[in-house]
């Protein structure tokens, strides 16, 4: 399933979302601007590397931007235009309706500590992986969790692919965001013990969970009259 767009109006401009999504987008640009070598280096520098952060801690052998850092960096780093389009396309249905409801300012610390829940989850799985993990999908899948809860009954404009044939429908959000959800956890589960690349379904999991479970500590208080 598809979301492509929810019947849901935003009170306010999003002003995080859009920056999140113009962040993410100047990053790739400037991605794509680089050779193959230069781009394993910045992965190396910035994308979450449970290996490398095992060993940092194991050996003592890095301070804190070297261990906490790329749990950050990583959310704005993405690994090709389906990843960033993708992400993006998520976080612009989603996000300005969360945004409405938490304000500006903790929505995006909410975003940042769904993104760090995120990588944690990741690499508690996998402590050894040498493989980057990039991506704002894992903050996204907090921001979807928190829909999930505070929407539940928005209506979905989703496109439903039946055989060979798609249909555009309108779901609630919390079947069209509860299947999303039940996709990660089952493609995690089939994943584990898999030392391939892919998707880090994990990262969306936890994600996920931690913006669901948080989202109604940092709803803004409206004023009542």
């Amino acid at each position: 399933m598809i979301p492509l767009r929810d019947r849901n109006p935003s009170g306010t401009f999003p002003l995080v979302t859009l920056s999140i999504i113009a962040i993410c987008t100047a990053v790739f640009l400037f991605e794509a601007m680089l050779d193959p070598r230069q781009l394993r280096d910045l992965f190396g520098q910035y994308a979450l590397i449970p290996g490398q952060v095992t060993y940092a801690l194991r050996y003592e052998s890095g301070g804190p931007r070297e261990i906490a850092g790329p749990f950050f960096t990583s959310m704005f780093l993405h690994g090709g235009w389906l990843h960033l389009i993708g992400n993006m396309w998520f976080l612009w249905i989603f996000g300005d309706n969360v945004e409405d409801a938490l304000g500006s300012v903790r929505y995006l610390v909410f975003y940042l500590l769904s993104g760090l829940a995120a990588g944690a989850t990741h690499y508690l799985l996998d402590t050894g992986s040498a493989l980057p993990t990039v991506g704002a999908s894992g903050a996204i899948a907090g921001v979807l969790g928190g829909y999930a809860v505070l929407y539940p009954k928005a209506r979905v404009l989703t496109l439903v692919p039946l055989g060979i044939f798609l249909q555009v429908v309108e779901l609630p959000a919390l079947v069209v965001l509860g299947l999303w959800f039940a996709i990660q956890a089952l493609s995690g589960l089939f994943s584990l013990g898999w030392q391939g690349g892919g998707i880090a379904w994990w990262a969306h999991v936890g994600g996920f969970l931690a913006g669901a479970l948080m989202v109604r500590l940092f709803e803004a208080r409206r004023a009542r009259t």
